[in-house]
């Protein structure tokens, strides 16, 4: 049991979300259970985690997520493991929502992002259709974030950007948008990279957009269900500076594509038995769509090699090495397995003093000394 690796969970703790602080102390070696010093909770070592009131082997839970983000049906993990559904399906909402804590944890941080493609999704669902929208950065494969909508709307793509946008910095250099013919992208682009200009005086500050975004889409023609043309148009940048990105990204040979989204739209298809394209498994519960896209995006992130990743390995050694997109993200070293995924924890916010009037006494001066960041 190692103290310096846990952080106290109660919210109501000044010392939640501190590491090393010497506040966590070992309260049953039997039990795995530590107890904070400031609040005086107890709480087990699997608080937070997937494994936290586990009725079964942790085995057996991994093994189950992992055949659910490779697309195996609950009807089959059923007759195969004699689990009941509801247990099954509970254990999928527990791997999605951890996949999304991991995804809204590692991943939406700012990074250089090159190029980032971005499609759309047709979801035959019961009663109607659903759009879900997806976004890949080219370079690293790294999947960036997906939204599910009921119709192809501006309220859709605007929360697909805003998650890209978090995984964005504004010194990582430019930034190209390769999308699709539909219009709502470049003007979205423009709403969302935006930000406030410093200014002295009273007032609302200006938005200024950001300067080293690039705009581009593809727009295919078709006939009778057939692609018959292809046209590239530049919306925002200069022609040289779209070329140099997309050439440094994409390896230098090609042209103005949406094919490694296409590519990454494929995967999750065969993943996902609602998003294929003559199915007769429909879907029904959009959260619970997008939970599955989380689980399958984050094992596709941090648990899968990707073969256009690989390095050359060492004289004598391997002669390639394999990466998954998180490693090539430089986000982890090492090829993750489902349980890391499953115990990963979000610390809460660390403590922030009350905004109060007056001074402050001598007791909030000296948590402030201690816990504040």
């Amino acid at each position: 049991m190692d103290t310096t690796k846990i952080c106290c969970p109660n919210v109501g703790c000044v010392a939640r979300g501190q590491f090393e602080k010497g506040n966590i102390r070992i309260h049953s070696r039997k039990h795995a259970r530590y107890r904070c010093r400031v609040c005086g909770k107890t709480f087990v070592e699997g608080k937070g985690t997937a494994y936290y009131r586990l009725h079964h082997e942790a085995k057996l839970l991994e093994q189950v997520v992992m055949l659910l983000a490779w697309g195996c049906p609950v009807e089959a993990i059923v007759a195969a493991f004699g689990l009941d559904a509801r247990t099954v399906l509970r254990w999928e909402r527990l791997g999605g929502e951890k996949s999304r804590a991991v995804q809204e944890e590692l991943v939406s941080r700012p990074r250089e992002l090159g190029q980032v493609q971005m499609d759309e999704i047709r979801v035959r669902a019961q009663g109607g259709v659903w759009w879900m929208a997806l976004a890949l950065a080219v370079q690293t494969r790294l999947w960036l974030g997906v939204a599910v909508g009921r119709s192809r709307d501006t309220a859709l793509i605007t929360r697909l950007v805003t998650q890209v946008s978090a995984s964005a910095s504004a010194l990582g250099g430019v930034i190209l948008f390769c999308t699709d013919g539909l219009t709502t992208y470049a003007s979205v682009i423009r709403k969302v990279f935006r930000e406030a200009e410093p200014r002295d005086g009273r007032g609302r500050p200006r938005l200024v957009e950001w300067p080293g975004i690039l705009i581009a889409q593809v727009v295919k023609q078709y006939e009778k269900g057939r692609v018959v043309g292809v046209s590239r148009r530049v919306v925002q940048g200069a022609t040289e500076l779209i070329e140099q990105v997309r050439g440094r990204s994409q390896g230098g040979a090609g042209v103005i594509n949406t094919a490694f989204i296409e590519r990454f739209n494929a995967t999750f298809r065969a993943r996902l038995a609602a998003l294929g394209r003559r199915t007769r498994r429909l879907a029904r519960n959009p959260d619970r769509l997008e939970r599955t896209m989380f689980l399958v995006g984050t094992v596709y992130n941090f648990c899968t090699d990707h073969r256009s990743l690989q390095m050359p390995g060492i004289i004598g050694g391997r002669k390639f090495l394999p990466r998954t997109p998180a490693m090539a993200a430089g986000i982890t070293n090492h090829r993750w397995t489902i349980g890391e995924i499953l115990s990963f924890r979000v610390p809460p916010q660390p403590w922030s003093p009350p905004t109060r009037r007056g001074r402050l006494s001598n007791d909030t001066k000296m948590l402030i000394k201690r816990w504040q960041r």
